[in-house]
């Protein structure tokens, strides 16, 4: 190859003086690739020192699968970024061969395809590894690592404090016949109905009403002495509620860890499908548990008027008019974890703290997505939407049925530990995605 004269006098000012017994003739051979013995474009320097095309090494781990240098073997750590500084000192001496270069690869569908490849792997290696890509692991890391600790350590507490505090989920009402309440377990069943069930404790109380004796209680009964619910609202809501216990023959669920323990699948399944596919889940739900599940969610992020009646919020579900349809259908196609922060953020007095955990991770799973969009925005790939949706639906439908034909043989226990993983655990998780997400829009190279 021939050589090339750097001769820059327009850049260096007339006071410097030339480094004297440096070499001033510099040779397109001391910047060639190891692997395809041309100049180096987007060099990619690897832990050994070793440098390579970005494309060339993209080539190498698509028909190799090693994270291992090509030239030297030696096995490559966290994920291998263009060395800047050689790249731009290439691009100014050899600006016409970087051209050509860059043309040629753009215009070769299997370098594009294995680039693609590379990519995503390291995404993916980033977004495991915490510590793994981070140009500046010191810039604010230490505060960071306290908070996420600390973080960590109130999941811990929450998930010790459930699982010591809480009945066994055999032991809970979902589970046992109404006519063996006793009249603690009754009044249980009363206040869960609501805060205003509370005005009527005492009186069911002192009745020592048991479950056999609620079974034979009518509107009538609890209009007059000795239970005197003059409120229309509250004396409907208990008798609608009644008649769900009688025809279920148990306590239907009512709260979080009520509906687990007679749905522990479905539970389970749309904690993580609500995830990683909210638009996904919702459509399930729709579909295949359009009464039980989906009619709620509506009418509680949709409420047809800011302040319901008892009756109309808990018990009456009628079918959703226009007004709700269009406001649920905006949120479900722009914002789809604002509804599951809006479901939650109703049910703060049932769940205090789990609704909060809920309500932190759909805005983190917010920003994440919004990072996903802005990233195939930004680099064009506009017309890999349809791909990467698709990829995504074959994705969760395969593991949903996975899961699904090995569900009868998982243990309860791994059950129970997704469960409250994927309760308290993920917000913790996300924040940390959170932050190298912006960590790597900052220092991305455009």
């Amino acid at each position: 190859m021939e050589d090339v004269q750097l001769i820059a006098p327009n850049v260096r000012s007339t006071e410097e003086e030339p480094v004297p017994g440096v070499s001033r003739q510099i040779s397109v051979s001391e910047f060639s690739c190891h692997c395809c013995y041309d100049i180096l474009v987007n060099p990619t320097t690897l832990n050994c020192g070793h440098s390579f095309c970005r494309h060339c090494l993209a080539l190498w781990w698509v028909s190799s699968k090693k994270t291992e240098c090509p030239e030297c073997r030696e096995k490559w750590e966290g994920f291998p970024k263009v060395n800047i500084l050689l790249r731009d000192a290439i691009e100014k001496l050899f600006p016409d061969a970087i051209k050509l270069r860059l043309e040629d690869i753009q215009q070769n569908s299997d370098i594009v395809h294995s680039l693609a490849a590379f990519h995503k792997y390291g995404n993916d290696q980033i977004s495991v590894a915490p510590n793994a890509g981070r140009a500046n692991p010191q810039r604010g890391g230490g505060f960071f690592s306290g908070v996420l600790t600390a973080l960590t350590g109130v999941a811990v507490v929450l998930l010790v404090y459930h699982w010591s505090s809480r009945e066994s989920e055999h032991d809970l009402l979902v589970h046992k016949s109404v006519a063996k309440w006793t009249a603690e377990e009754v009044i249980f069943w009363l206040e869960q109905l609501g805060p205003w069930a509370s005005l009527y404790r005492e009186r069911f109380l002192s009745e020592r009403v048991n479950g056999r004796l609620l079974l034979t209680l009518t509107d009538e009964d609890f209009s007059k002495a000795p239970y005197n619910i003059e409120n229309s609202s509250h004396r409907k809501a208990i008798i609608m509620e009644l008649e769900r216990v009688k025809t279920l023959g148990v306590k239907p669920p009512q709260n979080l860890w009520e509906y687990k323990a007679v749905n522990p699948g479905k539970s389970l399944f749309l904690l993580y499908a609500l995830k990683s596919s909210p638009r996904l889940s919702m459509l399930y739900l729709y579909l295949f548990d359009y009464a039980e599940t989906f009619l709620p969610f509506i009418h509680t992020i949709c409420p047809v008027q800011e302040k319901e009646d008892i009756i109309t919020k808990f018990f009456d579900f009628k079918e959703p008019t226009w007004k709700q349809w269009r406001e649920f259908l905006v949120k479900y196609s722009f914002l789809p974890y604002q509804l599951i922060a809006e479901f939650a953020w109703d049910w703060l007095d049932v769940h205090y703290w789990t609704s909060r955990f809920l309500i932190v991770n759909a805005m983190l799973l917010s920003v994440l997505e919004l990072f996903s969009f802005w990233r195939i925005w930004s680099r064009n790939e506009l017309k890999t939407v349809p791909h990467i949706m698709w990829s995504h639906f074959w994705k969760v439908s395969t593991q949903g049925l996975f899961v699904a034909i090995f569900w009868p043989i998982i243990p309860q226990f791994i059950c129970n530990c997704l469960f409250y993983w994927a309760l308290y655990f993920n917000p913790i998780i996300n924040i940390d995605l959170v932050v190298k997400e912006v960590r790597r829009l900052e220092t991305q190279v455009l």
